[in-house]
C-alpha cells in the first residue's frame, strides 16, 4: 500500500521535473517570442467561467432534488430538518407525487434560516437559470407567509452578496410553486442556493427543487475530444511553440501518421497525423523542450487526456524518461511518462484535471539527459467524454458479465405449472467487491454494518504484514488478524492475504534490516512457514512480495532467486491460495518503472524461474482516470492469461461529485474487462482512509455521492426477472453471473429454489424439479 498525499492538481512529475524558480526564470528570459507564445495571464474568458462537473451536464443543477436520499447534498442553515413520506397527503393544493417525500425544516429562530445547497461547480457565467420549487409552511399561521429563493455569492477577499431569485405567498397546509430566474454577471468563488422566508417558528416544507439552464452559453460546451494544443500538426512551423530554456526547436518529417493507440481509443475515427515532429537540439538541462502556455484553453473540473509520440536521438547511455509536464502556477503536474531506450517512436499517455483556478498553465515536454536530442510529434490534450465511454462499457459489460439462462421445470406437477408466475432474484454477483479493513474498525458498529452489507471480500490493512505480526523478533501478534478473520468468516466473506513480504526497504522493521544474509534467509523461511501454516486454507489470495517494481530489499541481500523462491515455498505450504504480484501506477501512465510492459517483463521473469504466479494485482491509487488508458493497461496485462484484481483502489478529490465520477470510471472499466475478477477498495470510511478526500462514507456515517454511486452500480449489476412458465415448461432470461433464487407460485403453494449462473457463451440450462 502506497501512502499518497492529496493535491488539487493530479499527476505529479516524479524525478524529471525542474524547480519552479528555474522554469519561471527560463520563461522570463525569453526574448521577442513569436505571436501566440507570450503569456497573457488569465484571459477574461477564463476568469468568467467555472466549468461544470458531471452532475452539471444533467438537466437539473440541484442534486437530490426530490429528497429521495434524505437530506444528502443539502445543508441546514442554523435549524433542524428531516425528510418524511408524503403518502399521507395532508397538504392540499399542488399534490405530492405518490410515494414521494418532502423536507420539513423546523426550529427556525430567524426568517433566513432554511435549507441550502452549494451549486458552485454546476453553474456558469452568462447563462440564465430557471428555478422552480414546490414549497409549503406549517405551524401557527394566520393568513399567509412568504417563502423566498435566494443565492448567496461569496468572493474571496470581499463581502458576501445576496441575489434575490423569487418568492411566493403560502397559506397553511397548501403547496405552492415558487418560480424565478437568475444569471451571474461575475463568477463568485462560491455559489449557494437556499430557501428562506417564513416567520420564525414556522416550519418550512419543501417537496422538490429544480434549477435548469434556460439559455446556455458557448462556454458550457466542454468540446470533448478537441485538442487544446495550438499547431499540433506543425503545419505552421513552430508557431505557437517556444523553447523552454536555451534549446533549439525545428520542424522535420518522419514521425507516425497514426494516432497513438490510447488516444485512438478515446477519439475514434480521426484524421491522420501530419508526419511532422519537433526536433529539440542543444539541450543542456533535462527539463529543456518544446512548450506552450495553455491557460485560457483549460476548463476547471474537466478530465484531460494527454497523448504524444516521443523519440530520442543518439548519445544516451541508458533508457531515458520522457515526460509531458504541466506547470500550474507553482505546482508541477505529471501528464504522462514513458521510458525510451532506442530509436523507435514511443507513446506517452496520461491525464490530469485542475480543480482550482490557476493564474498560468504551461505544458512542456522534458526528460532526456542533457545533450540528448528530443523529438515530439502529435501532442494532444483534450477533455474526455466519460458518459460516451460509459455507454460503450455498458454494452461490453452485457457481453462478458451476463449469460442467457433457461429455467427448465420438470416433475410430476409440471403440467399444472404452465403459466405459473416466476420471480428470479439475484442474491450475489460472482465478481469480487471488497474493501480494506483494520482491527480498530470493527469496534465501530456502523462501519461493520456497511462493510458486511456491501462487500463480499476483505483485505487487512496492516494486520497480516510482517512488521505487524512480528515487530520485535520472536514476539508474535496474530490476535488482530484472527479477530478480523473471525468477522469475515461469520459473514461468509472471502479474504486476501496482504502481504507476506514487502520489498520496499522503508517498510521493513529494524530487526530484519540488522540481520546478516544467513540469518535473514532463515527469518524469511520462518515467516513463510509460520504464516502460511497457521492460516492454511483461510486466505484465497496472497500478495507474496509487495511492490517489487519499486523496491529490492530482499533481492539485494539474498540474490535474484529469492523472489521466485518465496512464491515456490508459499505454494508448497498452501497450494489452495492464488499467489499475486502487487504494484502501483501500473494503469495510469505516470510511472515508467511500473508500466504494463515492465510489469509483464517482471511476471514472465518470475515464471521463468519457476514461480507459480497466480494473479496480477494492480493497486489502483489513481487520480483523474481516463478509461482508455486504464483499459489499455488491462489489455496488455490480459495476454498473460492470469486473473487481474484491483487490490487497493481509491480516488481522491475534495469535490465528492468529481470523486464519484472518477470512482465510476474505475469500477466500470474493471467490471467491463474480461481479465478482471475483482476490485478491492483501500477503505471507505472517512476516519480510516490512507488518502484524504477518498471516502465513500463520512465520519458521522453519512453516505456521500461516491458512496451512493458505488451502491447504485452494485444494484445495476444485479439481475432480476419475472414472468410466467411457457408451454414448454420453461422460463428464459439474461442475467449477471452469480447466485440466484427463483420463486414459483403454483396456486396456494410457493416453491423456492437456488441456482448459480457461471461464465459461459452458450445458454445455461438449469433444471428445476417441482
Amino acid at each position: 500500500m502506497r501512502r499518497i498525499r492529496p493535491c488539487c492538481f493530479t499527476r505529479r512529475v516524479s524525478n524529471t521535473h525542474q524547480k519552479a524558480e528555474d522554469i519561471q526564470r527560463s520563461i522570463g528570459a525569453m526574448e521577442n517570442p513569436k505571436e501566440g507564445n507570450a503569456d497573457h495571464g488569465v484571459s477574461e474568458k477564463q476568469n468568467e467561467s467555472t466549468i461544470k462537473s458531471r452532475d452539471s451536464l444533467s438537466s437539473n443543477v440541484i442534486l437530490n432534488h426530490d429528497f429521495s436520499r434524505g437530506l444528502h447534498s443539502w445543508n441546514l442553515n442554523c435549524c433542524n430538518g428531516s425528510v418524511v413520506s408524503a403518502e399521507s397527503g395532508f397538504l392540499e393544493g399542488i399534490s405530492v407525487k405518490s410515494g414521494g417525500n418532502y423536507a420539513v425544516i423546523t426550529n427556525r429562530k430567524e426568517c433566513w434560516q432554511g435549507l441550502e445547497q452549494d451549486i458552485t461547480s454546476r453553474v456558469s457565467l452568462g447563462s440564465t437559470y430557471s428555478v422552480s420549487a414546490c414549497v409549503g409552511v406549517s405551524g401557527s399561521l394566520q393568513g399567509s407567509a412568504v417563502v423566498q429563493a435566494t443565492l448567496k455569492l461569496e468572493y474571496q477577499g470581499s463581502a458576501t452578496t445576496y441575489l434575490f431569485i423569487g418568492r411566493t405567498s403560502v397559506s397553511k397546509e397548501q403547496w405552492k410553486k415558487l418560480e424565478g430566474t437568475f444569471s451571474l454577471s461575475t463568477m463568485p468563488d462560491r455559489v449557494v442556493f437556499y430557501l428562506e422566508g417564513p416567520s420564525p417558528g414556522l416550519d418550512l416544507l419543501i417537496e422538490s427543487v429544480v434549477i435548469f439552464c434556460s439559455s446556455p452559453t458557448e462556454e458550457e460546451d466542454p468540446a470533448f475530444g478537441i485538442n487544446i494544443i495550438q499547431n499540433s500538426n506543425l503545419n505552421d512551423g513552430t508557431n505557437g511553440w517556444f523553447p523552454l530554456g536555451s534549446c533549439t526547436l525545428s520542424v522535420t518529417t518522419g514521425s507516425p501518421h497514426i494516432l497513438p493507440p490510447m488516444a485512438r481509443d478515446s477519439l475514434g475515427a480521426h484524421e491522420p497525423l501530419s508526419g511532422r515532429y519537433i526536433l529539440v537540439t542543444k539541450r543542456t538541462q533535462t527539463w529543456m523542450g518544446p512548450a506552450q502556455i495553455i491557460t485560457d484553453r483549460l476548463k476547471l473540473y474537466l478530465t484531460y487526456q494527454v497523448s504524444a509520440w516521443v523519440r530520442i536521438g543518439p548519445g544516451a547511455t541508458a533508457p531515458q524518461n520522457v515526460n509531458v509536464a504541466l506547470g500550474v502556477d507553482n505546482q508541477w503536474v505529471n501528464g504522462g511518462q514513458a521510458e525510451v531506450s532506442d530509436d523507435r517512436w514511443y507513446e506517452i499517455g496520461g491525464s490530469f484535471r485542475i480543480e482550482k483556478q490557476p493564474l498560468k498553465v504551461l505544458v512542456y515536454v522534458q526528460g532526456p539527459a542533457s545533450g540528448v536530442d528530443l523529438m515530439v510529434a502529435g501532442l494532444q490534450i483534450f477533455p474526455v467524454d466519460r458518459h460516451a465511454r460509459f455507454r460503450h462499457l455498458k454494452k461490453e459489460t452485457d457481453k462478458i458479465r451476463k449469460r442467457d439462462v433457461v429455467l427448465k421445470f420438470s416433475g410430476s406437477g409440471t403440467g399444472t405449472c404452465i403459466g405459473a408466475f416466476v420471480k428470479v432474484i439475484q442474491t450475489q454477483n460472482s465478481f469480487g467487491f471488497g474493501s480494506c479493513v483494520n482491527r480498530t474498525n470493527i469496534d465501530n458498529e456502523d462501519f461493520v454494518d456497511f462493510f458486511v452489507k456491501n462487500f463480499n471480500w476483505a483485505v487487512f490493512g496492516n494486520e497480516l504484514k510482517w512488521y505487524w505480526t512480528e515487530s520485535q523478533q520472536g514476539n508474535f501478534n496474530y490476535r488482530d488478524a484472527d479477530e478480523l478473520l473471525d468477522l469475515c468468516k461469520s459473514h461468509n466473506m472471502e479474504t486476501r492475504g496482504h502481504c507476506i513480504f514487502w520489498e520496499v526497504e522503508g517498510t521493513v522493521q529494524p530487526w530484519v534490516k540488522s540481520l546478516n544474509k544467513n540469518d535473514l534467509m532463515t527469518a524469511v523461511q520462518n515467516r513463510l512457514t509460520g504464516l502460511l501454516t497457521r492460516y492454511k486454507g483461510k486466505f484465497r489470495h496472497y500478495d507474496v512480495n509487495n511492490e517489487m517494481l519499486h523496491g529490492s530489499f530482499y533481492q539485494d541481500r539474498l540474490g535474484k532467486d529469492i523472489r521466485a523462491n518465496m512464491f515456490k515455498t508459499a505454494n508448497q505450504l498452501d497450494s489452495s491460495a492464488a499467489l499475486f504480484v502487487n504494484d502501483y501506477h501500473v494503469e495510469d501512465g505516470c510511472d515508467p518503472r511500473s508500466s504494463p510492459e515492465k510489469y509483464i517483463e517482471h511476471i514472465i521473469g518470475l515464471q521463468k524461474q519457476g514461480a507459480p504466479v497466480g494473479g496480477i494485482g494492480i493497486q489502483g491509487h489513481i487520480d483523474s482516470p481516463v478509461g482508455p488508458i486504464v483499459c489499455s493497461a488491462l489489455d496488455k496485462l490480459g495476454v498473460l492469461g492470469l486473473p487481474i484484481w484491483f487490490t487497493e483502489l481509491d480516488v481522491s478529490s475534495i469535490n465528492e461529485y468529481i470523486r464519484a465520477d472518477d470512482f465510476e470510471v474505475m469500477l466500470r472499466e474493471a467490471f467491463a474487462h474480461p481479465a478482471v475478477d475483482g476490485i478491492m477498495l483501500w477503505g471507505f470510511w472517512e476516519l480510516f482512509m490512507s488518502r484524504n478526500n477518498a471516502h465513500l462514507v463520512n465520519a458521522e456515517g453519512e453516505i456521500n455521492e461516491t458512496g451512493w454511486r458505488y451502491l447504485a452500480l452494485r444494484k445495476e449489476w444485479l439481475s432480476h426477472a419475472h414472468g410466467h412458465i411457457d408451454e414448454e415448461g420453461e422460463f428464459m432470461f439474461r442475467g449477471f453471473h452469480g447466485s440466484y433464487v427463483v420463486e414459483i407460485g403454483t396456486g396456494s403453494k410457493k416453491i423456492s429454489k437456488t441456482f448459480v449462473v457461471d461464465n459461459g457463451e452458450s445458454p445455461l440450462v438449469v433444471s428445476i424439479g417441482l
